[in-house]
């Protein structure tokens, strides 16, 4: 990704002069005739509200995962029904998660970010509605679907706003604040879960989700602007085809930035050819020897992470007696754990970054950027596999040992669990910079449909084994993943080397025929 390098345009120098007199005498009416050659228009301040705007947008998908849990067991005895036919609302949940981005997202590398993340609010504020509303277990079912549908596109479309404003040198760190912010809920989910459907019924829960979701849309309307790099290039083009829509508050952005762009000065960050929608391309990156690796590591870890916490809600009801608060206070752990590891893991991956680029001798393009990306993953590994242990030999005895273990267990697991995310969905987005949304949808689509097997079984497994078995063959599963790590490590970079000094040879042959 080398917009940023674009060679500026000479100019002459009396022209300059001229230029320069003009604008002294009257700024309001002269502009620069020197091209803006920056990656983006959008000054560091604009750039952290707009994280901050797709991260609490992007909350609404763990919001409405982790609000959910505490009430299991209530909900199931609310509708007779068995806590398997409950958990399998969560497996259908983690299904069409997966599902829905790699509908939305190539909708909004096409279309644009803002008109897909208001879709996706409208669709979901419905079926929340509805869920208020249900009677029985076929309607929580379906809409639970249909919330997933409007919910869980919300962190793909994010991803794709901070690739269309970031450069890899500062991505990092966006995605790390992006990361951290949309991971909030599941510290604070939990407990107003737990809280408002012991005090006011499970519907409550819900209607909750209602009146954040329907305030939260006015904010997206009012703050957000088109970022889509085919629409608005780098932010200083407003498309005449589409200026209803793109104008406000895109306008209010290039007139309050503080970048040094300056409203009507050219651009040398042209406008990208118009593309068409591709619904498969969340499935080629899905399915790409170059990507596909870490993708299904990063699933398998995230199964096990889901399969964990969807187990808490019940297993600390059954084995320390919990009620519905006391079990929404006990996710905090492994909300802080998961908000401090995407923190932590954002500035190393900056400053790692900044080092591997210092070192590398060449384009910044070619730069080994698993080497700049996934570093730390190896660590978070090792570290999330002891914790899923330690985690299901300690709860299996709740006589002998104290609750606190198994609560700090989750934090590792969070922390480690997301921290590796982080990466990874950075590194996607570097590999995939125009279609970064895309990208992002490839691994919501492994990790969702993996999580959703996972949280299955997970009851079933240990009813069958016990619970420290169980996770012990969960811990097993992880540690034969990490073959996908090994190969994206030390093959892929191979391969991508051997791609390019084809595509060199080729177009060196084509040169020499021409001549």
């Amino acid at each position: 990704m080398a917009d940023h390098d674009n060679p500026k345009h000479p100019q002459q120098p009396n022209d300059d002069i001229e230029q320069a007199s003009a604008t002294h005498r009257d700024s309001s009416t002269s502009l620069s005739t020197s091209k803006w050659t920056e990656f983006s228009i959008f000054d560091r301040r604009q750039k952290a509200l707009l994280v901050a705007i797709v991260s609490i947008a992007a909350t609404f998908s763990g919001a409405a995962s982790n609000i959910y849990f505490p009430a299991l067991s209530t909900i199931a005895d609310d509708l007779g029904v068995s806590i398997e036919l409950i958990n399998l609302t969560v497996t259908t949940y983690l299904i069409f998660q997966g599902l829905a981005p790699s509908l939305w997202g190539p909708v909004s590398d096409v279309h644009g970010r803002r008109v897909a993340l208001l879709g996706t609010f409208l669709v979901f504020l419905g079926a929340c509605i509805g869920l208020a509303c249900s009677q029985n277990y076929a309607t929580l079912l379906v809409l639970r679907c249909l919330q997933s549908t409007g919910s869980a596109s919300t962190i793909a479309l994010g991803s794709g706003v901070i690739g269309d404003i970031t450069t890899r040198a500062e991505r990092a760190g966006f995605m790390g604040i992006f990361q951290a912010g949309l991971l909030a809920p599941v510290a604070i989910g939990p407990i107003i879960g737990g809280a408002l459907a012991d005090s006011l019924g499970w519907r409550s829960v819900f209607w909750f989700l209602v009146i954040y979701g329907g305030c939260y849309f006015f904010v997206i309307v009012a703050f957000l602007p088109e970022t889509l790099r085919s629409l608005v290039a780098d932010g200083s083009h407003i498309p005449e085809s589409r200026k209803l829509l793109i104008a406000f508050p895109l306008s209010l952005y290039q007139r309050t930035t503080k970048s040094g762009w300056k409203v009507g000065q050219p651009s040398a960050n042209e406008v990208p050819p118009p593309k068409r929608i591709d619904f498969l391309a969340p499935f080629r990156s899905l399915l790409s020897k170059y990507t596909a690796p870490i993708i299904f590591f990063m699933a398998i870890y995230y199964a096990v992470w889901q399969m964990t916490i969807t187990a808490m809600s019940t297993l600390f009801k059954t084995q320390y007696g919990l009620s519905e608060l006391q079990i929404g206070l006990s996710f905090i752990a492994n909300g802080v754990g998961c908000i401090l590891g995407t923190l932590f893991t954002g500035k190393l991956l900056d400053r790692n970054y900044q080092r591997v680029k210092r070192k590398h001798q060449g384009p910044e393009e070619d730069l080994p950027i698993e080497k700049a990306r996934l570093l730390l993953v190896p660590i978070f590994s090792a570290i999330q596999c002891l914790a899923i242990l330690l985690f299901g030999w300690t709860i299996a005895y709740p006589h002998k040992v104290p609750i606190a273990i198994p609560i700090i267990a989750t934090f590792f697991v969070g922390a480690t669990a997301i921290g590796m995310q982080s990466g990874v969905m950075t590194y996607l987005v570097d590999v995939y910079p125009d279609q970064s949304a895309a990208a992002s949808a490839s691994l919501n689509l492994a990790r969702c449909l993996l999580a959703a097997g996972a949280t299955s079984l997970v009851s079933p497994l240990i009813n069958a084994v016990g619970v420290g078995p169980a996770f012990s063959i969960a811990t097993g599963v992880q540690v034969l993943a990490f073959a996908g790590f090994i190969i994206q490590w030390v093959v892929v970079p191979k391969w991508r080397e051997a791609k390019a000094n084809e595509r060199t040879a080729s177009a060196t042959t084509t040169a020499a025929a021409a001549k």
